[in-house]
Formats: structure tokens, C-alpha cells, sequence
């Protein structure tokens, strides 16, 4: 995305070919696995891997659908899972830079802009997994994530938007992985990995 932002057309674009990419490949049974390993409970709703990491393919976020079994509506998508992030998200929330942000959205109309579309490009995406899904938005309708689009109310819900749909569409979800780089950096594999005896060390 340019500095300038992406017009409406743009937006539905980059949701339809980021949904393209990702439901090219749904979720197995191993990402599964390992995502309830990662969140401690079984990822109810989930349907595809977002994000995984560069170097052994473990998901970082996950795409779950707009309504979880037994019919409840869910309007986050896509769901940071990666422990590494997460803990890393979790403290710049700690030192107060969801603050910080906000007194940055209040104070620049540019990159309240670019958040907006940010917002937009969320449900978008949504709306197309919907349809896929054959799923139903009532109850969510126009609701995103993260306090998307007139504050910033959950990082990790901005960081993984960031992670699915790529830099320059989230303009708070890129300024927070930038901040947590040294430690949680999308580059850079740090992946608790399997040994041959089935167990896991880091």
C-alpha cells in the first residue's frame, strides 16, 4: 500500500486476493494441534492459517470464522496465536503504548485515515470468508477488531492483521512490530520446535 492509501477498489482487492491466498490452503489437523498446544484450548472456529513463521511454517495467526460453533458471532478473524508475539504484544501494551497511539490517531488526520482503512480492509476480508463460509455477519455487522476504526483498544488484534494482510495496511499494527522487533521479529524463526522424541523445547 503507498503512503497515500488505498481508494475502495484497492481495499476490496487487496481483501479478496490476501482471502485468495490464505484459503488456498485450510487448516490441517497438525495446524490444528499446534495452535490448541499454543492458546492452552482447543481454536474453536478456526478454518485456515494467516500468517505462519519463516522458518518451519508454525501458525502465528489464525483465521476463524464469523460465527464459532453453536452460534456465536466473532468478529475476530484473525487471532494472534504465536506465544512469541503475543508475549511481546502484551508488554508494549504494558508500557502504555496503546496511550500512546491513541493520542497519536487523535492528532493526526492522515493516519486516522489509514486506520479507517485499515478498519474497512478488516471487514472486507470478513465479509468475503463469510460468503465462503456460507456464514452468517448479522450480529458483527461493521464491528472489526482491535478498537478499529476510531481507537486502539487491543494490539494484538492490529499486529495480526499486520501479520495476514501484509505492511502498509495497518498503519498501528506496523508501528507495534517495528517497537517488539528485538523480541518478536515475523523474519526471524524462533519457533518452539519439535525434537524426535516427541518432545518440545525452545
Amino acid at each position: 500500500m503507498s503512503k497515500e492509501g488505498r481508494n475502495a477498489n484497492g481495499i476490496e482487492t487487496l481483501a479478496a486476493e490476501t482471502l485468495q491466498r490464505v484459503m488456498e490452503h485450510p487448516a490441517t489437523q497438525n495446524d490444528i494441534a499446534t495452535v490448541e498446544t499454543q492458546l492452552g484450548r482447543y481454536p474453536r472456529g478456526m478454518v485456515a492459517v494467516g500468517a505462519r513463521c519463516v522458518g518451519d511454517g508454525t501458525p502465528l495467526v489464525v483465521i476463524t470464522g464469523p460465527v464459532l460453533p453453536g452460534g456465536i458471532p466473532f468478529p475476530t478473524t484473525m487471532y494472534l496465536t504465536s506465544p512469541e508475539a503475543v508475549k511481546a504484544v502484551s508488554h508494549l501494551e504494558a508500557d502504555g503504548l496503546m496511550r500512546q497511539y491513541n493520542e497519536m490517531l487523535a492528532d493526526d488526520t492522515n493516519l486516522r485515515a489509514q486506520y479507517e482503512r485499515a478498519h474497512a480492509a478488516y471487514l472486507a476480508f470478513r465479509h468475503g470468508l463469510a460468503e465462503r463460509l456460507n456464514e452468517s455477519e448479522e450480529h458483527i455487522e461493521g464491528i472489526s477488531a482491535g478498537g478499529m476504526p476510531v481507537r486502539v483498544k487491543c494490539l494484538h488484534a492490529l499486529v495480526a492483521q499486520s501479520l495476514v494482510m501484509g505492511p502498509g495496511v495497518n498503519p498501528i499494527g506496523d508501528m507495534a512490530l517495528e517497537r517488539m522487533r528485538n523480541e518478536f521479529d515475523p523474519t526471524v524463526c524462533r519457533c518452539v520446535r519439535a525434537q524426535s522424541d516427541g518432545q518440545e523445547t525452545r
